[in-house]
């Protein structure tokens, strides 16, 4: 039997979680298409700031929100958890993008594009998941699926770390390198986090 609802609660939280979503899918997609087609490099940059900015925007009406609303969907600290954890990712993605500035890179490493394309398809999964937080059911293959390309991506960015301490590339490129690797792949984990916020609130909602 349904549990009785004295008061409603304020659903317009799934609203800014499906927003924000989609910003960090526009952020790794920005991040693709910088690192894809290495021309234009400021204005493009500069986009991954924006949608970076924006993002935030949607963080700050989700914790003003927090803060004024009586009953929430959900947990007040999963609710902050997982605004956090998406603001999060879309922090590596803008940093790495920047990190391609002021290291005036030339040319990205294929690496780069590889695991920019594991943080895309992450993020679009993601996007694409999170309408149905509302009914807080049929998320299962979300998680596990975020977590194997998490897991993907560790093992990709082991190899290309080990690769780059070779001794085929110059010692500051590889600390260079470094810098923009690992933004990406800690924005992959961040997602990660997302995913596994996500868990234990539909398990707790079940």
């Amino acid at each position: 039997m349904p549990r009785l609802r004295l008061i409603p609660r304020e659903e317009s939280f799934f609203d800014l979680f499906e927003l924000m979503a989609r910003k960090v899918q526009e952020g790794a997609d920005a991040l693709v298409e910088l690192l894809g087609d290495y021309a234009d490099i400021d204005r493009k940059a500069g986009r991954v700031l924006d949608i970076e900015h924006e993002g935030d925007e949607v963080t700050h009406e989700v914790m003003r929100r927090l803060n004024t609303t009586f009953i929430t969907p959900f947990d007040r600290e999963d609710i902050h958890r997982l605004a956090s954890s998406m603001d999060d990712v879309l922090d590596h993605i803008e940093a790495s993008a920047e990190y391609l500035q002021l290291h005036r890179i030339e040319e990205p490493l294929p690496q780069m594009k590889s695991l920019a394309d594991t943080l895309a398809l992450a993020a679009k999964i993601t996007a694409e998941s999170m309408p149905h937080l509302r009914k807080m059911k049929g998320m299962e293959h979300y998680w596990v699926e975020i977590n194997r390309l998490e897991n993907e991506g560790d093992r990709f960015y082991r190899r290309t770390i080990a690769e780059l301490f070779s001794g085929d590339y110059k010692a500051m490129d590889v600390l260079k390198y470094k810098d923009i690797i690992e933004e990406i792949e800690t924005a992959i984990d961040r997602l990660e986090d997302v995913a596994n916020t996500i868990e234990g609130i539909v398990l707790k909602q079940g």
